[in-house]
């Protein structure tokens, strides 16, 4: 690839902060100067509409990646290959369970496809709301915690100053890049993201990098 079909590929597809975001962040950290220009090519992506988005998070709880995208086809096929709230809660509970799901997760689903449905989510305001104001709402989704609106925020949305301290990677990634692999406690983790504000969501992209150099996508 030619550095201009590079430089056009970025232009079309980058969140429209991630140069920026790059650039402060190689002046604000002596870590990431080193990481971003290692893993410098890619950036994160989004896809997917809202709701599928967090469907899929629901399948995908507690099992394996291959399983969950068994279930998810399984789903799709079952909801005449449109998981959309209407087709979710057209069928029965027996369909959801012969796609794979179990009760719980069909309880789980069937409760965002009504959130969705009954218009009780301002998914058409999100853009405009708070990070927090967003996660409060989604975390009263029955099977929606903190850590799965938070990938909502970061892959579905690109919000660019979301730090998700639950995830396991970041904390791992941040014990390696900055107290050379000895444990990290939250407090730690955050006084480490504190200089990467407001730019924390590329800065944990690089971080999921330095650990796993095939870049992150839910």
């Amino acid at each position: 690839m030619t550095k201009a079909v590079e430089q056009a590929s970025f232009e079309e597809l980058a969140p429209e902060y991630w140069e920026q975001a790059c650039a402060e962040l190689m002046k604000q950290d002596r870590i990431l100067k080193k990481l971003i220009p290692k893993y410098g090519s890619g950036f994160l992506r989004t896809r997917g509409d809202a709701f599928t988005t967090l469907a899929r998070a629901i399948v995908g709880q507690q099992i394996s990646v291959a399983a969950a995208q068994s279930v998810w086809d399984r789903v799709l096929a079952a909801s005449r290959n449109k998981v959309s709230p209407k087709n979710i809660l057209s069928l029965k509970v027996e369909e959801l369970r012969a796609a794979g799901l179990s009760g719980r997760k069909v309880e789980y689903i069937r409760d965002l496809a009504e959130h969705f449905d009954s218009g009780r989510l301002h998914a058409n305001q999100w853009k405009g709301m708070e990070d927090e104001a967003i996660i409060k709402e989604l975390c009263d989704i029955r099977g929606i915690g903190r850590w799965t609106a938070e990938m909502f925020l970061i892959f579905n949305m690109v919000k660019p100053n979301i730090l998700p301290l639950d995830d396991v990677g970041l904390i791992k990634a941040i014990s390696l890049n900055y107290f050379s692999g000895e444990p990290v406690s939250r407090h730690e983790a955050r006084e480490v993201a504190a200089n990467w504000a407001p730019w924390r969501t590329v800065a944990t992209w690089y971080m999921w990098r330095s650990i796993d150099p095939i870049p992150v996508e839910y």
